[in-house]
């Protein structure tokens, strides 16, 4: 009999009834290139069926257990939309002041009761690794929707899905970060998917906010080119995705702190005017001031669009840890 301690689950990297079936999402580390172009294909699949019927019945009778306990517009409506669209069910748990973890339950007992219900968790926990802690209990998949300012692997393949379909291209890209590199676990993910793609990075951000060094490391390790910088002036010109990323109040002890650095960088049409013609501004939201609104109607502003994309890559993620793409 199985120890219900240590649920078995499908190692990383081993496939089964199709790539990724079965697996938990935790990391962008367990990513190939070869993985992320067969989620590509999947996702623009996903995205021709949406426009063209809307939803459809891949994953009737599926259920999704949405568990949320940090606030989320975009990603919890994302993998709601993600599975309806699929055919599929939600249960939502984001109000988690009302849920027995009030009560004290330990992350372990609610992922393993989620499990008795559904056929599949998303989790956004404040701690970071409590995915992959959440993943060592249960037999059914996990996907990391953000472990407080450590990853954030969905975002991170819907960014470089937005980048593909944006540019037309992933390799040999100039990617600037700009803001909140330190709390920011969008630009951790994502600047480690980017060494698949010999992309150059530059880190632009105020001392305190710096990328933090052992992700430098890291990049630098899998033959980066890094360069860091406090000014964006100096790199923009020769910049494809302009990533920015907001300074995150929450995660100031001292607000003092916040109000020094939340205006560090505003991105105006001004800005843009020493960006080349063909680049984007990237942003995964919600924004508070670090783009102008006046930025929006530039056809280089690809983060609303950037919503959407995500919505067919969680799709193709979920029909393929759930054998069914």
């Amino acid at each position: 009999m199985t120890n219900p301690q240590r649920a078995p689950h499908l190692p990383l990297g081993e496939k089964r009834g199709g790539r990724l079936y079965g697996q938990h999402i935790l990391s962008v580390k367990q990513f190939s290139r070869e993985d992320i172009e067969a989620i590509f294909v999947i996702a623009e699949e996903m995205r021709t069926m949406v426009e063209r019927v809307g939803t459809f019945d891949l994953l009737k009778g599926k259920l999704l257990a949405s568990l949320f306990y940090e606030p989320s517009t975009r990603t919890s409506s994302s993998f709601t939309a993600a599975m309806e669209r699929l055919g599929g069910s939600v249960i939502p748990i984001s109000e988690v002041r009302y849920s027995s973890v009030s009560k004290g339950e330990s992350l372990p007992d609610t992922v393993r009761t989620l499990e008795c219900y559904s056929d599949v968790i998303v989790l956004r926990h404040p701690e970071v690794g409590a995915a992959a802690t959440a993943a060592r209990y249960v037999r059914k998949p996990i996907i990391n929707a953000g472990d407080g300012i450590g990853e954030h692997p969905t975002q991170a393949l819907l960014d470089l899905f937005t980048i593909r379909e944006e540019l037309g291209n992933l390799d040999g890209l100039t990617v600037t970060m700009l803001g909140d590199l330190k709390n920011g676990r969008t630009v951790h993910s994502l600047s480690r998917l980017l060494t698949l793609f010999h992309a150059r990075i530059n880190l632009v951000s105020p001392e305190m906010l710096r990328m933090p060094p052992e992700i430098m490391e890291e990049l630098a390790a899998k033959g980066v080119t890094l360069s860091e910088h406090r000014e964006l002036e100096s790199v923009l010109p020769n910049t494809d995705v302009l990533y920015v990323t907001r300074v995150q109040k929450e995660r100031f002890a001292d607000e003092a702190d916040y109000l020094a650095h939340k205006d560090a960088y505003v991105i105006t049409p001004a800005t843009l005017t020493q960006a080349k013609q063909k680049m984007i501004v990237m942003h995964p939201l919600p924004r508070v001031g670090e783009i102008s609104m006046d930025v929006d109607d530039d056809p280089r502003a690809a983060y609303f669009r950037q919503m959407e994309y995500g919505l067919y890559v969680r799709m193709a993620l979920l029909a393929m840890v759930l054998g069914k793409a």
